[in-house]
């Protein structure tokens, strides 16, 4: 069965899926459902057949305009403290697919998504905080822009450039 990008649904196998952080782990695998099922977040996996080999999960998010980073804010009316975000609140591949890239093909689907629902509801970035170093890193590599605190941010501008190249 080719691999593909699915809704996390009651079906998928998730007790093999390993990652070195534990946090990421145990979400898939004890709180992913319930939080879909309380509409707090959307939950995507890339499966084979019916294992979990990578996820990441979206919800709707507002920042303020104090943790923007300033360069985002240019042309931006101020009368908005908060702007409408989407928070990319996890993104993991299990232990035994790392370096295939798959890492790159959620975060890409993961933003197409994103594109798409800007067409319906207001969306000025895309939200992360990396869980390390290594994470940050990644999210680097793909034009999020740091902050003085951990949260990074993509304007949507950003993704239509990298989506459309």
């Amino acid at each position: 069965m080719a691999l593909q990008i699915v809704n996390l649904e009651k079906r998928h196998n998730r007790s093999a899926f390993t990652c070195k952080h534990s946090s990421l782990e145990d979400y898939i695998k004890k709180n992913a459902s319930q939080d879909v099922k309380r509409n707090l977040s959307a939950c995507f996996v890339l499966e084979d057949g019916d294992t979990v080999l990578g996820y990441y999960t979206l919800s709707s998010n507002g920042d303020t305009r104090e943790d923007f980073p300033e360069e985002m804010l240019k042309g931006l009316p101020t009368a908005y403290r908060t702007l409408p975000t989407v928070l990319l609140g996890r993104l993991a591949i299990t232990d035994s697919q790392q370096g295939k890239g798959y890492g790159e093909v959620l975060l890409l689907h993961a933003l197409n998504r994103i594109l798409l629902t800007s067409q319906t509801i207001g969306v000025v970035a895309v939200v992360v905080d990396p869980i390390d170093k290594s994470a940050e890193d990644f999210y680097l590599k793909y034009g999020f822009i740091k902050t003085d605190g951990k949260r990074m941010y993509m304007p949507k501008g950003v993704i239509s450039g990298l989506l459309n190249n």
